[in-house]
This record gives C-alpha cells, sequence and structure tokens, in this order.
C-alpha cells in the first residue's frame, strides 16, 4: 500500500485530499528459486565442513586418549599386575603420558623397590629365624632325651627303692617268723604246749607272703597291662559283683554303700576283668580315704553319657584332696597314704585300663567335702584308644 504522507497532500500538485490515507496499492513479483539454490549449496558446504572437523577431532581425540591415557594406563596396570604376582625384579615405566600419570608410575615404582626390600628383609629374618629355630629344636631334642633318661631313671630307682622297701618288710617278717619255727619245732615235732604258736607263726607266715604277692600282681598289673579282650558286658553287674567280693572288707571298716545304678544302661563293649579290677581299686581307694571318719559313705552310681558311651562314679565322703594332690594322683609310686601301705600303682593302672579302653577318668575332689571319680566309657569298642599318659618304667 501507498500512503497518504503530508508531503504528499500538501503538495500543490497533489489531487488527492488529505483526508485520504491510501494513494494505492504497488505489487512487485520477484523469483527466488536462485536463491534458494545458492542457500542451499552453501548448507551443504557448511554440514560437510562441520562433519569432516567433528571426524578429524575425533580422530584426534582417540589418538590423543590412546598415547597420553589409555596405553600408560595399560602399562601401569600390567606392571601391578607383576607386582601382586610378586615379581618385583621389573622396573615401572610407562613410554609416555601426563605429568600425573608419571607421577603415579613413579610412586608406585618407588612402593616396588621398597616392597622388594622388606621382602628381603623379611626373608633374611626368617632364614635367620629358622636356623634359630632348627638349633633350639635340636637342643631342646638333646635335653629332651636326657630328661627322659634322667626321668626313666629316677623312676627306676623310685621303683626300686619302693618295691625294695615294701617287699623288705613282709620278707623279713617271714625271716623272723621261720627262725620262731625252728625254735619251737624238735626232732620229734612241734611241742603241744607251743603248737598254737606255731599255728599262729604259720598264719602269719601266710599273711605275709600273701602281701608280697599283691605287691608282685600290682607290679605286673602296672608293667604289662595287656591289651584289653572286650566283649559285651553288664556294666551294673560288673559293680554289684566286684562289690560283693569286698563286701566284708567294707563291714568291717563300717562303710555304707548306697547303690544308685540306671536300670535302663546299655551294655558295653569292655573287657570284663580289667574293668571289674578298675572298679576294685576304686571302691579300695575310697574306702581307705574315709578310715577313720564317722559314718563312711559309698556311693556307686551308673548311667547314660553323651552321645554312645556310658558312665560310672565312685563317690566317697572322706577327708577329700587338695588341687596339688589331685594333679598327681594318677602318678605312679605317688602316695598319701604312710609307708608300708602297698606301691601306689592302684589309681595308675586304672588309668591304663580306663584309657586303653578309650574311655576318660576325671577326679572332683576338696579338702573336708569327699572325692568322686568319674569313668565314662564308650559303649562301643573304639577303631584306636588313645595311649595312656602314665609312661612304663624303664626295664
Amino acid at each position: 500500500p501507498i500512503p497518504n504522507e503530508p508531503s504528499c497532500s500538501q503538495s500543490a500538485c497533489h489531487a488527492h485530499p488529505e483526508s485520504e490515507k491510501i494513494l494505492g496499492v504497488l505489487e512487485v513479483e520477484v523469483k527466488l528459486d536462485a536463491v534458494d539454490a545458492e542457500l542451499a549449496s552453501m548448507q551443504q558446504v557448511v554440514v560437510a565442513r562441520l562433519l569432516i572437523e567433528l571426524v578429524i577431532i575425533c580422530a584426534l581425540i582417540i589418538v590423543f586418549t590412546q598415547t597420553f591415557i589409555r596405553r600408560p594406563i595399560q602399562q601401569l596396570i600390567a606392571s601391578t599386575k607383576e607386582i601382586s604376582n610378586m615379581n618385583l625384579d621389573a622396573p615401572i615405566r610407562v613410554s609416555s603420558g601426563s605429568a600425573e600419570i608419571s607421577d603415579l608410575a613413579r610412586s608406585f615404582d618407588a612402593m616396588r623397590v621398597r616392597l622388594k626390600a622388606a621382602i628381603s628383609e623379611i626373608s633374611e629374618f626368617t632364614q635367620k629365624l629358622e636356623t634359630k629355630v632348627e638349633a633350639r629344636t635340636r637342643e631342646l631334642q638333646v635335653a629332651h632325651q636326657k630328661l627322659m633318661q634322667s626321668d626313666r631313671l629316677a623312676s627306676l630307682g623310685q621303683l626300686s627303692a619302693s618295691v625294695a622297701h615294701e617287699i623288705n618288710n613282709p620278707v623279713a617278717g617271714i625271716l623272723n617268723l621261720s627262725m620262731l619255727l625252728q625254735r619251737i619245732l624238735k626232732d620229734d615235732g612241734v611241742p603241744p604246749g607251743r603248737l598254737a604258736d606255731f599255728k599262729r607263726y604259720l598264719s602269719q607266715i601266710t599273711n605275709e607272703t600273701s602281701r608280697v604277692g599283691r605287691i608282685v600282681s600290682d607290679l605286673l598289673a602296672f608293667s604289662r597291662r595287656p591289651a584289653p579282650h572286650r566283649s559285651e558286658a553288664d556294666l551294673n553287674g560288673i559293680i554289684q559283683n566286684t562289690l560283693s567280693l569286698i563286701a566284708h572288707k567294707l563291714k568291717l571298716n563300717n562303710v555304707e554303700v548306697r547303690l544308685e545304678l540306671d536300670s535302663a544302661l546299655p551294655h558295653v563293649q569292655c573287657d570284663r576283668s580289667q574293668i571289674q579290677q578298675a572298679v576294685l581299686n576304686l571302691v579300695l581307694n575310697a574306702s581307705e580315704a574315709m578310715q577313720g571318719k564317722p559314718a563312711p559313705l559309698l556311693v556307686v552310681a551308673t548311667g547314660r553319657g553323651a552321645g554312645a558311651t556310658a558312665w560310672f562314679r565312685v563317690t566317697d565322703n572322706g577327708e577329700g584332696m587338695p588341687p596339688e594332690v589331685q594333679k598327681k594322683i594318677f602318678d605312679p609310686f605317688f602316695t598319701t597314704k604312710p609307708e608300708g601301705k602297698g606301691v601306689s600303682l592302684g589309681l595308675a593302672v586304672t588309668y591304663g585300663i580306663i584309657h586303653s579302653h578309650g574311655g576318660e577318668i576325671e577326679v572332683k575332689s576338696a579338702p573336708g567335702q569327699g572325692t568322686s571319680f568319674t569313668v565314662t566309657l564308650p559303649l562301643q569298642s573304639p577303631q584306636s584308644a588313645p595311649s595312656p599318659r602314665v609312661e612304663e618304667p624303664a626295664a
């Protein structure tokens, strides 16, 4: 549109009034195909250049990353793997990389050097320590052999002294009694007035001879200790039979016996005679521990233990034992009894019997509160029983 401007409406040559705002319309037609084609061509060139520049930039980035980042890192990874495999001789180097990666490589290499030095020191210390341990071990073995030899000699001396003392007393008595019998015995026989003395002396000789026999039997039982011949046996029956054998002796000592036997106790695979010997030793030991005590009480109990085991317990209300005595009661020849009361092998023999059966024996005692021995036996015969800790005396 062509507006009626003031310069036009006020002109002298103007024929149009001022109230007319539009004088006319001018239409111009121009073809832009060439311009559009030129613009499209320019756009294609720009896009192509952009793509080429992007490819070049990406290639440069890849080359830079491969050269200055990925390759040094791979070299560091390979070096750290060598260190983890304890190959500390190869130094850590990177062919190229940034300053940070180079610093990291130098730090790893310094760590490798220090680690190698530390391992070398540890190896040297270990070798010295092994040498010292071997030397000390040899010294201990020599000292142990000497100690074992000394212990065997001490045991042999203790055995000899104990046996000599125990056997000498009854033998001396037998010798004196034999001399008395020789004086009483005449060519024509025993005088009628001395017949009672003659019989009494003979009885004493018999008793003393039996005492020597018991000492020898204890020594044989301790030294030989044959392997148990196991068979199915009633533990309650063994205990009752053992108590019946010594019932008269317990009665003479005024010992009250209380049985607390488990009637449902299963049979045990054991050597009946050896277990009876162990029960007898424990009962006699309990009876002797209660001598001189008012109202002596002996309690024998049985029961089913944990797993496939059975136990029996012998308890007395005697004087009890302090802890230092309890540690030695299973040692051969150790005793708190007066001299002349045996060679002190009963508990040592019992210990060997129980452990040859694969069982355990435990003692609980306190001064003034009596003593309790608990024996645990496997119901079935074990494949291999542990060796008893009581050492055989040297032959």
